[in-house]
């Protein structure tokens, strides 16, 4: 399994993955994504099932935000992004010098969801994709929903000396949920090789249907990946193609899938053991969410 890339599309090694004017750009860009509205709640009532909005930012010419849901008792039950259909409908098409992505957001997560343990989602829209080449070169967007603070994340760069050492610290065996295995390892190149800036290493599913042996590989149209930095996994990711995001408007359900959740965690906090994808008529927007939120508590 852990030769599976190798064997599947003929790599035989994965390029740097982002340049270090490319974090340096990630940086600036973060820094600079602070302009905001209000945040909103779709129900004002105390009690009853309620979504709440955290703050918006700018996409395209519509927007993009955060939001978690609560049921009857006030238990989180979500916590997603909500891309307008207008910001979909008028996405950038042009990367910024030295990256994949052509926007960058790094949104706040309502302060209602503080008890997830999640700080905020670095949403990242990527119009010809990124690599590895043929499979995940297909417009679409990374949602990574991350359990450290902006300021923690900007010090994973290659401006800092101990980011390659830091990004080749794998947590324990016994923190790794079922099923995934670090990009690295499967595509067979050493840790910091594949570690990417602001997030540091990736582990895939390694039951994705793009990651299978031809014949049974299939063109990439959604995943889900967690991603770790100096030995504990620090956000979990929905990425997901655009076009296929768009489908869920067809859907009266939208879609949802299981999740891989750790048996053991370094951060106490809410673990998704679903995600979904689905499109409200009435807000006119699209909603990528972690589901059935399991709480988990931070190993001794």
């Amino acid at each position: 399994m852990f030769s599976i890339l190798p064997a599947a599309l003929g790599l035989t090694r994965v390029p740097a993955l982002r340049t270090l004017h490319r974090a340096a750009t990630f940086v600036a860009l973060v820094a600079l994504a602070t302009s905001s509205t209000a945040c909103s709640k779709e129900s004002t009532s105390p009690r009853g099932p309620r979504l709440v909005y955290g703050a918006s930012q700018a996409l395209g010419d519509g927007t993009a935000r955060t939001f978690i849901t609560l049921d009857n008792a006030g238990q989180i039950k979500s916590l997603g992004v909500a891309i307008s259909e207008t910001a979909m409908n008028s996405l950038p098409m042009t990367p910024m010098p030295g990256m994949p992505s052509a926007a960058m957001l790094s949104l706040a997560v309502p302060a209602e969801g503080a008890s997830t343990g999640y700080k905020h989602v670095m949403l990242d829209w990527n119009p010809m994709g990124h690599e590895p080449e043929h499979v995940y070169t297909h417009p679409h967007f990374d949602f990574h929903f991350f359990q450290i603070t902006p300021a923690e994340r900007d010090q994973m760069n290659p401006g800092n000396p101990e980011f390659p050492a830091k990004s080749a610290i794998f947590p324990d065996a016994s923190y790794v949920p079922a099923g995934f295995a670090a990009a690295s390892v499967l595509a067979n190149v050493p840790a910091e090789a594949a570690a990417v800036p602001l997030m540091g290493m990736h582990w895939l599913d390694t039951s994705s249907p793009e990651l299978q042996p031809p014949p049974n590989n299939h063109m990439f149209t959604r995943t889900f990946i967690y991603g770790s930095y100096n030995g504990r996994f620090i956000f979990a990711e929905p990425m997901i193609t655009k076009a296929f995001i768009e489908t869920a408007k067809t859907k009266a359900e939208g879609y949802s899938y299981n999740v891989s959740v750790p048996t053991k965690v370094a951060i106490t906090g809410s673990y998704p053991a679903a995600y979904s994808i689905t499109y409200n008529a009435a807000a006119k927007e699209y909603r990528i969410a972690l589901d059935n939120l399991v709480k988990l508590v931070a190993a001794q």
